[in-house]
């Protein structure tokens, strides 16, 4: 089987923070930015991967979501429970540096996990957790 993955999907509240975190914090490219009345879709990716992108959605967008469910998406980013990640770099300390120095939300500084990996993890403006290992 050829199976890729070309998109993932994780939430934001707002979109100015959203583009300044993945773009300026991170380096990723804005690849796409779309409105529809007072929603954003904002697609981004890191530079010279153009088959893999995550798309920044607004968490209300979908008409089957109910009312309570909109209170409890909006309860789990707010303790950044809802959606995570997990990236990786060939220096995750250098990564790390710039991320920090950049004003991430940092979770935790750099370790060696006992499964194997170093790694960090930072938040982004919605509250998702974000974790950087090492590429191996």
């Amino acid at each position: 089987m050829d199976i890729s993955i070309s998109s993932s999907f994780l939430p934001h509240d707002d979109p100015e923070a959203a583009v300044a975190f993945y773009r300026d914090v991170l380096g990723f490219e804005v690849r796409l930015d779309v409105g529809h009345e007072d929603m954003r879709w904002i697609t981004v990716g890191p530079p010279g991967q153009p088959e893999t992108s995550i798309v920044l959605q607004p968490p209300a967008a979908d008409p089957g979501i109910t009312d309570e469910e909109r209170r409890v998406i909006s309860e789990m980013m707010a303790k950044g429970t809802y959606a995570g990640l997990l990236l990786a770099t060939s220096d995750v300390d250098a990564t790390f540096d710039r991320v920090q120095g950049n004003g991430a939300d940092v979770v935790q500084e750099p370790a060696d996990q006992p499964w194997g990996v170093r790694d960090f993890a930072v938040r982004d403006p919605a509250g998702n957790l974000l974790r950087v290992q090492q590429r191996r």
